[in-house]
């Protein structure tokens, strides 16, 4: 007996294996049950063609009569209907469905959303009434028809062995694209064969924390994703301090270890460049201790003030690992990442990742190289830099008469809104209760840091996540969020 069936072009899942065991009901009061089942979850909509009784008992290894007296008695309870010559289907009708006998489960009443909390809790999902988590790009502009019609030039051109398991480092046609984007836009050193293609940043982090060991230093403020993943691994993180001028990397000469984890460009979460003298100091110290650097390359397509400063790994390709993904400037559900590595990383890395492409399907990453080698993908960074500047401007205007401060460069699609000491709960708390997603700057400070580190209060706003006819809604309401908490 099979759970198969073949409902006209749908095949469906129907279990019937607890009808062959001792002691079980029988076959036809297990397809009755299996049937029901599949109408209340959906798997059979109102208005879908069932398969001949002897059809469905050919699939299902049954006998005709069996399937028959199944429909018959779904028709009786109001689950099916039929008529001679037309077949049978499921009711539209749900009167029957509230007095069906016990040996149907009962379906479970769904409690009501909760609103959303003032950061949202890592591992449950909650839809905010308005969207100003940090991290996010507008994915309502993400470019849908481009990128199809890239996907459909990408599969004709793409030769057969493209769609087997191929190079571990990923498309060829990708990494090619992306050496001559980058060494262009970014300024970094790099060649097709330097490039692995990977999830994303965090991917990338914890295949070059398996390559390297630890412990890894990082920044005392930095994204906590970055830390869990290390943790996750067993490699300790070591925080170096942070001021005005971006990390103290002075620190990394005081403690032992073989990396350091940076946002030079535009420092997650304070937003401030890593300066000049601190980014040659970094790299002299990798050099001298034959330690590497880890160029988390945060935001650093999206400068609004001027041009981005180049990538940190121009200055030493071969102790600087260059990190990026598409997760801001396209979205983050692509899941589509690159390092840019020295020559005596790339074996341990490929190793780390298990000698094979096996994270990012290759239909993404063909379309994704058609997509730069095409200039769309130039052009949707200069439209959305736009964009995100005004957003910037806009919010900055509007949060200037409650006293608090906007910190940072003008860059990237979070603002850091720095608050009196003591009020970042109580805006979180307000913030959660008028169904406004945040994250405060709490949660972005390593437990590890030295007491004696400032400890701000903060707002991390992510001015580019509401789409555009939600924006100033949303920012209307932490304005009066803001007012009520008495700033």
């Amino acid at each position: 007996m099979t759970s198969w069936a073949n409902f006209g072009t749908r095949d469906l899942h129907l279990d019937l294996r607890g009808a062959l065991s001792p002691g079980a009901r029988g076959t036809r009061e297990a397809l009755i049950g299996a049937l029901r089942d599949a109408v209340r979850s959906g798997r059979l909509p109102s208005g879908a063609m069932l398969p001949p009784s002897r059809t469905l008992a050919q699939d299902l290894g049954v006998a005709r009569n069996t399937v028959a007296e199944a429909y018959a008695e779904l028709v009786a309870e109001g689950w099916l209907a039929s008529r001679q010559g037309a077949g049978t289907w499921v009711a539209a009708s749900t009167e029957a469905r509230a007095t069906v006998t016990t040996a149907a489960p009962t379906t479970p009443t769904v409690p009501p959303k909760r609103r959303p909390g003032p950061a949202l809790p890592r591992g449950r999902h909650v839809e905010p009434v308005h969207n100003l988590m940090p991290g996010t790009p507008d994915v309502s502009e993400f470019p849908r028809s481009q990128w199809v019609a890239c996907m459909r030039r990408a599969l004709a051109e793409a030769p057969h062995k493209a769609l087997r398991m191929g190079d571990p480092r990923g498309r060829p046609e990708l990494r090619e694209a992306l050496a001559e984007y980058l060494a262009r836009a970014r300024g970094v050193r790099a060649t097709a064969e330097s490039i692995v293609i990977c999830a994303g940043v965090r991917h990338a982090v914890e295949l070059l924390a398996r390559a390297v060991g630890g412990p890894i230093a990082v920044e005392a403020y930095g994204l906590f994703l970055f830390r869990d993943a290390l943790t996750a691994l067993g490699v300790p993180s070591i925080p170096i301090g942070i001021d005005a001028h971006g990390a103290v990397v002075g620190e990394l000469d005081d403690i032992d270890v073989t990396s350091v984890l940076l946002t030079p460009a535009h420092h997650n979460p304070m937003g401030m460049p890593l300066h000049s003298s601190r980014r040659l100091a970094v790299v002299e110290w990798a050099e001298r201790t034959g330690g590497y650097v880890f160029d988390d390359d945060y935001d650093g397509e999206f400068r609004y003030d001027r041009q981005p400063v180049g990538a940190l790994q121009a200055l030493r390709p071969d102790r600087v690992a260059y990190l990026g993904s598409t997760s801001k400037s396209l979205t983050q559900v692509l899941r589509l990442g690159w390092m840019v590595l020295p020559d005596a990383l790339l074996p341990a890395v490929l190793d780390a990742a298990g000698g094979a492409q096996f994270f990012v399907d290759a239909i993404s990453q063909l379309t994704l190289a058609e997509f730069i080698s095409g200039g769309y993908y130039d052009r949707h960074i200069r439209r959305m830099r736009a964009r995100y500047r005004r957003r910037r401007d806009t919010l900055v205007s509007a949060l200037a008469p409650y006293g608090v401060d906007v910190g940072g460069l003008a860059a990237g699609v979070n603002a850091l809104v720095r608050l009196p000491d003591g009020a970042e709960a109580e805006v979180l708390r307000r913030a959660g209760d008028a169904g406004i997603a945040l994250q405060g700057l709490s949660l972005m400070r390593h437990p590890l840091a030295p007491r004696e580190l400032p400890d701000p209060d903060g707002l991390l706003v992510g001015f580019a996540a509401p789409a555009e006819h939600s924006f100033a809604p949303a920012i209307s309401a932490l304005c009066d969020v803001l007012s009520a908490s008495g700033l």
